[in-house]
């Protein structure tokens, strides 16, 4: 059968550098810091005492009081990303058939600040089981897209993809085929996170995966940078309206880019650690370029995993440099977490749409807060450092990799 090609009509975005989707790029394109002291809770005690976290954002805004008690934080940030997703697209809610309009969702962890905060509530108590009624459906990670489709009727396929830090990029590859393979007509897809709390920042802590460099959180995330020491845990949300080409045209909706293509493949080596040589990464870069019918010469820009460990950053550069061979030198490479933090489960989505922005505006955002050179990492890479740099991107490839040796890849093209 002939697959269906499948667009970007919409996108909403909800980060540590901007609560909108225009916010973000100002953030994006100026090389903002997302990173500050921790202010939910005291983290005096903690090893590190910063994170990413969203400014400014008051759930009233958004939501009635009522509402809000019934929503974790990853799921109100679900709901406002995608509320702006969807206004952007342009999406006529009493005409289109929603039998045919789906939401599939990533979310790495879910409502985690719920799920603390009940059992605390409970070891603090006299032994009495007293629960919120809310504890469960605040909690589960497939809430987010749930919430999504009871508020807009839609009544297509909806779940949530979980696989760490690859989850929005998995559901993204999932949107893309069920639309491909003609099932759907629109997916509202994306994830979001919200695990800035006690037991995010202990547990991370714990793993010593995060930076702790305290006295100078903005300059923590530091991609590529021979003294980076760590990730900084970022939240947010990113949403992405995928939409059957044929349909979009008909409506006469405005089209940032197609999604061609996407790739998975599994490190099959550590629960945590990435494989040193890229074995895993070389696969999924390959992987998408097949899915999407391209040769490595045509990629213009690759927004990669970039976490900022000492491991992981150099394996994937490793693996960039095997896929590409000589145009590896041509790409535009950047991380856009040096900027946002890690944002796990959501952390491929508004990669993604960093990379549709990209595209769209000629230019790709920096990886900031480099310095020193790492002499484990070819020199000859154009690693985007420290301001953004203006170049014509028809072709951008964004990496998402989580904890278990998930890998997934999605590549745009500029529509044709």
């Amino acid at each position: 059968m002939q697959l269906k090609r499948v667009v970007v009509t919409g996108l909403g975005a909800l980060t540590p550098i901007g609560n909108t989707l225009d916010e973000y790029w100002e953030g994006l394109k100026t090389g903002r810091s997302g990173a500050a002291p921790i202010t939910y809770f005291d983290a005096e005690k903690f090893k590190t005492k910063f994170a990413c976290e969203i400014k400014n954002f008051d759930p009233l805004n958004f939501f009635d009081r009522k509402e809000a008690r019934k929503l974790d934080r990853f799921a109100q940030y679900a709901l406002v990303s995608s509320d702006e997703a969807i206004l952007d697209a342009g999406l006529d809610l009493n005409t289109i058939d929603k039998f045919r309009v789906g939401v599939i969702w990533g979310a790495g962890i879910g409502g985690l600040e719920t799920f603390q905060n009940e059992v605390m509530d409970f070891a603090n108590g006299d032994g009495t089981p007293r629960f919120n009624p809310f504890f469960i459906p605040k909690m589960i990670a497939d809430i987010a897209p749930g919430n999504i489709s009871i508020k807009h009727g839609f009544m297509g396929p909806n779940y949530t993809t979980v696989s760490a830090c690859a989850s929005s990029a998995n559901a993204m590859i999932d949107a893309l085929n069920y639309i491909r393979l003609g099932h759907c007509d629109v997916i509202v897809t994306g994830g979001s996170e919200a695990a800035v709390t006690l037991a995010g920042m202990g547990g991370f802590n714990a793993m010593h995966a995060l930076s702790t460099r305290n006295e100078s959180p903005e300059t923590a995330s530091r991609p590529f940078d021979a003294t980076r020491d760590g990730f900084v845990l970022g939240e947010g949300a990113g949403a992405l309206i995928l939409e059957e080409y044929e349909h979009a045209k008909a409506r006469g909706a405005k089209i940032y880019a197609e999604i061609i293509g996407g790739g998975m493949s599994s490190d099959a080596y550590h629960m945590t650690a990435p494989h040193p040589e890229g074995i895993g990464v070389v696969r999924v870069m390959e992987n998408c370029l097949r899915d999407g019918g391209l040769k490595p010469e045509d990629v213009d820009a690759i927004n990669t995993h970039g976490t900022s460990t000492p491991l992981g950053d150099v394996a994937e550069l490793k693996a960039i440099s095997q896929v590409f061979g000589e145009h590896a030198f041509k790409i535009n490479i950047n991380s856009t977490k040096s900027m946002t933090g890690h944002l796990l489960g959501a952390a491929g989505a508004i990669e993604a749409i960093a990379s549709i922005l990209a595209m769209k505006h000629s230019l790709v955002p920096p990886t900031i807060n480099h310095s020193v050179v790492d002499e484990n990492i070819n020199p000859s890479l154009n690693l985007t450092l420290n301001k953004a740099q203006k170049r014509e991107v028809n072709v951008a490839m964004s990496n998402t990799f989580g904890f278990g040796g998930h890998n997934a890849c999605v590549v745009f093209k500029k529509i044709s």
